[in-house]
């Protein structure tokens, strides 16, 4: 046994019950012994640790993370309907203030449209064969037994369903995307295991394959991918609104003129520096509503991928629109369930089943009025003003 393996200090565990106070306490008296910190504040929390099995492993406590509210926002959607009052999670002065004053603006305006396109959860199986024509052959194979490999995908699950199988190849691999509706839970761990139990029956019912591998990296999961914007991962929603004239010079002193070719010269900048969406900030409300309401934050990172349109209409309205091609959100299980995250989704009448569509619907909404607010203050010469009155944390 080496010097260092003598020394390491293993972190408390309790083999027993892992999900206690006091479970938590020695793991917090274990770290201030090796670290000499209190964790004075990481140890208060107001619920009971026992709720948080397949959550998170050795519970130690919480990051408190302060929520602001924005609203009310005016939603015309076709599951979200009505004001809504948005609970945002963030550290970044002036978030909450701006996305409040695009929902101010947006709700003298009429309210935001929402819209859902589509609906698909992906797993990305790879299958590999001798040369290219067994892989075509394959593919041909698949097509055809489509019914039998949806059978033994959906019966593992009650709410998962599989919609299509897409087919891409290259050399002797066939790469494939398995694609489900997850009703009211994001699906990434259910599509696991439905796309399992369907190869396990393709590779009981096909000779051939030399190679499989049950997710080939296709599916792009956390990973932002130009796949994911043309063919949907999670909800593809837009979100759009009409902006009078005369409320754009009322509130921001300027013309629709001049925002539309603000705009022009963003969608330039963005294509010459090899963006990935066209969008100015989105990754910064949808980071906050996944915070507070108990989303997978690391699906941020595809989720924030925005195509921002707009148009200057005859009128001198100025039309904009946000669509998120892939929003991966939950109402139901994972970190929706835990305490104050369960009371954001209740504050948005969106906890529990029957409620993912008016959550995606929101969180569109929401993006939008960031990305207009943030449009307003660049051209007005605000922005740096704003951060400067609600950003500074320094004395």
């Amino acid at each position: 046994m080496t010097t260092s393996q003598a020394e390491r200090k293993k972190i408390p565990r309790d083999r027993e019950n892992d999900y206690t106070f006091q479970a938590a306490a020695s793991r917090r008296a274990f770290l201030s012994e090796q670290t000499g910190v209190s964790l004075e504040h990481v140890s208060q929390y107001s619920f009971d640790p026992s709720i948080l099995p397949g959550n998170v492993e050795h519970f130690t406590g919480v990051a408190q993370v302060p929520i602001g509210i924005a609203g009310p926002l005016l939603v015309n959607g076709e599951h979200a309907q009505g004001e809504f009052y948005v609970p945002l999670a963030t550290a970044e002065g002036s978030l909450v203030a701006s996305y409040n004053r695009g929902m101010k603006m947006l709700r003298e305006a009429g309210g935001v449209k929402t819209t859902i396109l589509d609906d698909a959860m992906q797993r990305a199986p790879a299958f590999v064969f001798e040369d290219a024509r067994e892989a075509r052959a394959f593919g041909e194979w698949l097509t055809e037994h489509f019914v039998e490999v949806k059978q033994a995908a959906e019966a593992t699950t009650r709410s998962g369903r599989l919609r299509r199988i897409e087919q891409y190849s290259a050399s002797r691999i066939l790469f494939t995307r398995f694609d489900y509706t997850t009703g009211d839970a994001a699906g990434q761990n259910l599509t696991g295991k439905a796309t399992a139990a369907a190869c396990a029956w393709i590779t009981s019912n096909y000779e051939g394959i030399t190679d499989f591998y049950l997710e080939s990296n296709f599916a792009t999961d956390k990973k932002s991918s130009q796949v994911n914007i043309l063919r949907t991962r999670g909800k593809r929603v837009v979100a759009e609104a009409t902006v009078p004239a005369a409320l754009i010079e009322e509130h921001t002193h300027t013309t629709g003129e001049k925002l539309f070719r603000a705009r022009q010269v963003s969608n330039l900048g963005g294509f010459m520096s090899g963006v990935n969406n066209n969008g100015l900030h989105s990754a910064n409300g949808i980071a906050a509503l996944f915070i507070a309401t108990g989303q997978d934050a690391a699906n941020v990172a595809e989720s924030s991928a925005a195509l921002g349109f707009s148009e200057l209409l005859p009128n001198g309205d100025y039309y904009g629109s946000i669509t998120l091609p892939s929003l991966i959100v939950a109402t139901y299980g994972g970190g929706t369930g835990l305490a104050t995250q369960r009371e954001c989704l209740e504050l948005l009448g969106c906890y529990g089943t029957g409620k993912v569509r008016k959550l995606a619907e929101i969180v569109a909404a929401t993006v939008l009025c960031g990305e207009l607010s943030l449009g307003w203050a660049i051209v007005m010469g605000e922005w740096v003003k704003a951060h400067d009155r609600f950003g500074r944390n320094r004395p």
